[in-house]
């Protein structure tokens, strides 16, 4: 009995040590893609083709298909996908998991050869881990951490492996362990019990790997129980995707049902031929007892063969999930910024510049706005201009909240970098729509006093608007291109905008001392000035952020120092803009 209790615990120990390998490895493989999964996330298109492809590189990556589609509900409920995109993804993220049944199956190797033995984890795992731990803890690069942080996670992966697949080999010998997996055998019943694993677990590589131990360590798993029991697992993989769609608006929940109808459909499709090749062939194969290789075959032949049969119907998917959540009158909303997403973070991350440049273009297009009511006032454009401003506040409540949370997650020290520098432009695009509104106030105060400006006030105002509509030109062209040669003229365009508010503010005083313009009108003239000053201000802390992340330091105003002194390219600039703005 005492046997039993420490094999037991033993066995608990191993599927520790298993579950948390495989979700190192995870973070390790998805630390180390970064900007690739960004890249591929850019791929996604109407093309079925290529959304499988997506779904599959994707989850071969982080090694989870249950993050993947959690990923995917997310995407379609910020509106990034649409649910018809959506289903060929779920589906190459069905296949993509696989792969770890594939490295598991290492495990499995036998014969006496030397070159044979290498081959085995047992004999280069604890390479692997020295080499992993000499590369996360001893080396000074980042990208070379996350490759320790992989060979770590494999090696913790197989160790929890090997000691799972040796503490359950006493269930060898006992009856009721055989007599269990004989009942297994009757294939509803291996059914349940692979998606009762599967939905506690919620993961179905780890269940496979599970059972993947218990046949190598016991010998006593026929193929003719865990044909049934894989088959489970892919509805119990389901549970993950749809507990994430609670809060989803109805198309994100639409795309887990798509997930869990896939499954459900491939498994029953798959029964009715287990059933019938039983019937009619009764092979001699589901009698013998499973390998570690011949469950990961197993295992992919099932997923590919669900997916050649569904992929083409991805059509009938998506109609299956409306029949179970109609369409009704009340209006899709969607998530601008999904939590969902944190299960991959460095995507997390690129939505949020995304959401980020959506929002450089409404705080410089409401400013522009109120530029040109400025010249012409309406009260359509005045209205226009206010929601402009109240929607870029929006969007910097939301991206901080988000922004601040993401930055908790695990990621790489170039993602804390970009989330630092958008957390500091998103306030300065906020503060540039703020001045909008205080220019729309000024017009309105010159409307309802009758105020107006002299003819060479008005000539200079333009020529401080047209700076300015530039400069805002130039901040949203470095934002949302990263165009170096916008960076490098917003720096002397800004000094070319301080100098001349102090002409102008010059200017003005000779005015008023010569009974030219009213003081009234004067406290208006300074207003719109110290508005469009502070606008090329904050034009310039944007590119000064830009200028410190793409040189990995945080210190706008050195470089900017830098920039003024250094180059001849910045006096060229500042000379070039003082002969085309001169007053």
């Amino acid at each position: 009995m005492e046997t039993y209790i420490f094999n037991v615990l033993t066995m608990i120990g191993g599927l520790c040590l298993f579950l948390f390998g495989m979700n190192v490895m995870g973070q390790g493989l998805e630390l180390s893609a970064g900007n690739n999964l960004r890249n591929i996330l850019s791929k996604l298109t109407n093309n079925k083709f290529a959304g499988f492809f997506t779904g599959l590189i994707i989850t071969s990556i982080i090694q989870s298909s249950s993050a993947t589609t959690v990923m995917v509900v997310g995407f379609v409920n910020s509106g990034l996908l649409t649910l018809k995109q959506s289903v060929s993804v779920i589906i190459g993220a069905n296949v993509g998991t696989t792969i770890t049944a594939w490295i598991l199956s290492l495990a499995g190797i036998g014969g006496e050869n030397f070159f044979v033995q290498l081959l085995k984890p047992s004999s280069f795992t604890p390479v692997l881990a020295l080499i992993g731990i000499v590369l996360y803890m001893f080396i000074k690069n980042e990208k070379k951490n996350h490759v320790g942080l992989v060979l770590l996670g494999f090696a913790t992966l197989m160790y929890g492996m090997e000691t799972m697949s040796d503490a359950v080999g006493f269930l060898k010998e006992a009856e009721w362990f055989r007599e269990l997996f004989i009942m297994f055998e009757n294939p509803i019943l291996g059914v349940l019990a692979g998606t009762v694993l599967t939905a506690i677990i919620q993961s179905s590589s780890a269940s496979v790997g599970i059972l993947q131990a218990l046949a190598s360590a016991t010998g006593r798993v026929s193929y003719g129980a865990a044909i049934p029991i894989i088959m489970g697992m892919n509805i119990g993989t389901c549970i993950t995707a749809m507990i994430s769609s609670v809060g989803a608006n109805k198309n994100g929940k639409r795309a887990a049902i798509i997930h869990l109808s896939f499954n459900v459909i491939g498994t029953a499709i798959l029964l009715v031929i287990f059933y019938i090749g039983k019937a009619i062939f009764n092979p001699a194969l589901l009698g013998e007892s499973a390998s570690f290789l011949g469950i990961a075959v197993a295992h992919t032949a099932m997923k590919i063969i669900c997916t050649v049969l569904l992929l083409p119907a991805t059509s009938l998917l998506e109609k299956i999930s409306y029949w179970i959540l109609p369409v009704d009158k009340t209006p899709e909303k969607t998530t601008l910024l999904d939590e969902r997403l944190f299960t991959t973070p460095s995507i997390a991350l690129e939505r949020s510049h995304a959401v980020a440049i959506d929002m450089a273009k409404c705080a410089i297009g409401t400013l522009l706005n109120a530029i040109e009511l400025f010249k012409n006032y309406s009260d359509d454009l005045a209205k226009k201009v206010r929601e402009g401003e109240e929607k870029s506040d929006k969007y910097e409540d939301a991206l901080g909240s988000y922004l601040v949370k993401l930055s908790t997650k695990s990621i790489s020290a170039e993602d804390s970098r970009e989330a630092a520098m958008l957390l500091k432009i998103i306030g300065d695009f906020e503060r540039i729509s703020d001045h909008s509104v205080n220019i729309v106030e000024s017009k309105e105060e010159m409307i309802q006093k009758n105020l107006s400006f002299s003819p060479g006030a008005q000539i200079e105002i333009n020529t401080m608007v047209d700076a300015v509509k530039e400069i805002l030109e130039l901040s949203l062209k470095a934002f949302t291109e990263g165009d170096m040669s916008a960076i490098e003229a917003i720096s002397p365009l800004e000094d070319i905008i301080d100098d001349l508010k102090e002409t102008l503010r010059t200017r003005h005083i000779m005015r008023l001392q010569q009974g030219n313009c009213s003081i009234e009108a004067g406290f208006v003239w300074s207003d719109l000035l110290t508005d469009f000053e502070r606008t090329s201000d904050h034009c310039s802390n944007i590119a000064g952020c830009i200028i410190d992340f793409k040189s990995h330091d945080m210190n706008i105003h050195q470089h900017i120092r830098a920039l003024k002194s250094g180059e001849t390219s910045y006096q060229e600039k500042l000379k070039f803009y003082h002969e085309k703005y001169a007053v």
